[in-house]
């Protein structure tokens, strides 16, 4: 009898061959045994969610018994109004006004100082201003260096000896004849040098200059007077102001 684990061939050339397992068998071993770990892993994680957590243990009381439990003030019944509510409605009822202008910014911390402890609110601003600064007269640009230097020598030779070429810059070779605080002053010079026969004129000079305005609310008070405060600063405006 041939045995089951052998082939047995006749012949010059037999010999035996073992059959050896397939490897099909050893996959389906591998996943049948993931397979049941898996499963009993998922009974033990439900076994602890079931009966491993600890009670939980109940909060003391937010207070000791007989002492009534703490509210926030807006949640009581009748609850007063917020403070800033109340302060806005004061804001909305004050009267403010704005004294100036302060020709630099020293001038008007100054006055800040001064007035901070008599009034509510107290802030500044800046603003721009055209400034005058006196009235120019002169004769206009010639169209060359040549041509200004002939007209100041006309000018000398006709006694007026109080000119300027101007020698560079947007006014080149236009000959200044004067700067006059007062337009009245400038108008004569004018006058004088056209009688000689030149086309004098007269032009403004003025420059965008910085100033500063103090705004305040007015004391609830009545009788308040912010001059009783800065005393001899009759050169100060005042006017009324939108509150801030």
């Amino acid at each position: 009898m041939t045995p089951c684990c052998v082939d047995w061939r006749s012949g010059p050339r037999s010999r035996f061959r073992y059959k050896g397992a397939s490897p099909s068998i050893f996959v389906l071993v591998f996943y049948r045994l993931l397979f049941l770990l898996l499963i009993a892993f998922n009974i033990g994680v439900a076994a602890w969610l079931a009966f491993g957590r600890a009670p939980v243990t109940p909060l003391p009381p937010a207070t000791d018994p007989g002492i009534p439990e703490l509210k926030l003030l807006s949640e009581r019944a009748g609850a007063p109004a917020p403070i800033a509510a109340e302060s806005r409605a004061a804001e909305a009822s004050d009267r403010c006004e704005s004294i100036g202008p302060f020709p630099t910014q020293a001038d008007m911390r100054a006055a800040m100082q001064t007035l901070t402890p008599h009034v509510p609110r107290i802030q500044y601003r800046e603003e721009q201003t055209r400034q005058s600064r006196g009235f120019w007269v002169y004769l206009p640009a010639l169209p060359t260096r040549d041509a200004a230097l002939s007209a100041a020598r006309s000018l000398s030779a006709k006694g007026v000896n109080d000119y300027y070429v101007v020698t560079a810059g947007d006014q080149q070779n236009t000959i200044s004849l004067g700067l006059f605080h007062d337009r009245g002053n400038a108008d004569n010079r004018r006058a004088q040098i056209a009688a000689l026969g030149f086309n004098a004129q007269v032009t403004e000079r003025v420059e965008t200059l910085p100033v500063y305005w103090v705004d305040f609310a007015l004391p609830s008070t009545p009788g308040f007077a912010w001059r009783t405060w800065l005393p001899g600063r009759s050169d100060l405006q005042v006017h009324t102001v939108d509150c801030f």
